[in-house]
């Protein structure tokens, strides 16, 4: 038995989560969320309290009952308050603009670096080197991130590139001259 997938959802007001055998839909003010179920795996909703429960006897099943328990709890939260992912472009003449709803990146290449905002996901630029990205659902927005992470890693020597505002990087030592 999981000790994350017996606790408890707490559902926010406004939050309503409807579920047929297979599938869970949870609406809020932000919008709407769908998870497929696998068979075996149920959801009891009460007034302002939902449970995941766990009808088979699989280990395959038991090893999931946390997993869909912190995904409903995940879109519960992301439909009523949503998510976001703080990032900040370092380094001389790196800089982001939003062009519409889409990024260009000037991180050092040849050439400026385009990124479509995908569907349910907003970019906010502060002026030429923070970024914001948020949305309702945590791992869409946690992949958009890592992939703009990914345009230009920050550099560990001197710390130039793409990196989250509260990430730390560690720095190497450059070469010593040998006397």
């Amino acid at each position: 038995m999981s000790r994350i997938g017996k606790k408890l959802i707490e559902i926010e007001g406004g939050v309503e989560i409807l579920g047929s055998t297979n599938e869970i839909k949870v609406k809020g003010s932000k919008g709407e969320l769908i998870l497929n179920l696998e068979e075996g795996f149920s959801v009891k909703v009460d007034t302002n309290l939902a449970q995941v429960i766990n009808n088979s006897e699989k280990k395959d099943c038991a090893a999931r009952h946390g997993l869909y328990r912190s995904l409903i709890a995940n879109m519960v939260m992301g439909v009523s308050k949503g998510f976001e992912k703080n990032m900040e472009i370092v380094g001389v003449g790196y800089r982001v603009a939003l062009q519409g709803k889409d990024l260009v990146f000037t991180v050092g290449y040849s050439h400026p670096v385009n990124v479509k905002a995908p569907l349910g996901i907003e970019f906010v630029v502060e002026g030429t080197n923070k970024l914001k990205i948020s949305g309702i659902d945590k791992q869409l927005v946690g992949q958009v991130a890592a992939n703009i992470r990914s345009i230009r890693k920050p550099d560990p020597y001197k710390g130039k590139g793409i990196k989250y505002v509260d990430e730390i990087i560690v720095r190497k030592q450059g070469k010593s001259v040998k006397k």
